[in-house]
């Protein structure tokens, strides 16, 4: 029998592991770079995050393997009364353990670590083409209230 899921921090090691689960799928897989070594942009990033007391990066692990990833900002706000939001960004989850709650899981532990940042709201976006993704959120209670825009800078 498979150990619990446990969600725990990020560590630098665990980045080959991230990399590979946020390319493993067509979209990411246009975006990410699988090498070995990864680009120090990986490195940098996650060095970045790790000390923002703002960001937390984390990681669903599974017997020691890391199954799933998201990242989760916290952002303050002047909207709604000067409260406080939480965004979710870069949920994956490994091929293998699809179907099998990690998702849900890693999303709920979101949610109960932006209740307990006093945060008003949870937010994220997600692609137009990831249809699956978007019955998975409104499974969850999230909803498409606006309409997103992106300016790619480079």
């Amino acid at each position: 029998m498979a150990d619990p899921l446990r969600f725990r921090a990020a560590t630098a090691a665990d980045l080959p592991a991230i990399v590979r689960l946020l390319a493993d799928d067509p979209l990411g897989a246009q975006r990410e770079r699988v090498t070995d070594p990864l680009p120090r942009a990986y490195a940098d990033a996650f060095a970045a995050i790790a000390a923002d007391p703002n960001h937390e990066l984390l990681v669903a692990d599974r017997d020691g393997a890391v199954v799933g990833v998201l990242q989760l900002s916290f952002v303050p706000s002047l909207t709604w009364q000067g409260r406080w939001r939480a965004m979710v960004e870069g949920v994956r989850v490994s091929a293998e353990a699809r179907g099998g709650g990690v998702g849900q899981a890693m999303m709920e532990e979101a949610i109960r670590r932006a209740r307990a940042r006093g945060c008003h709201q949870l937010q994220l976006t997600t692609h137009k083409s990831r249809v699956d993704a978007h019955r998975f959120y409104e499974r969850l209670g999230f909803r498409a209230t606006h309409e997103g825009m992106k300016l790619t800078l480079d």
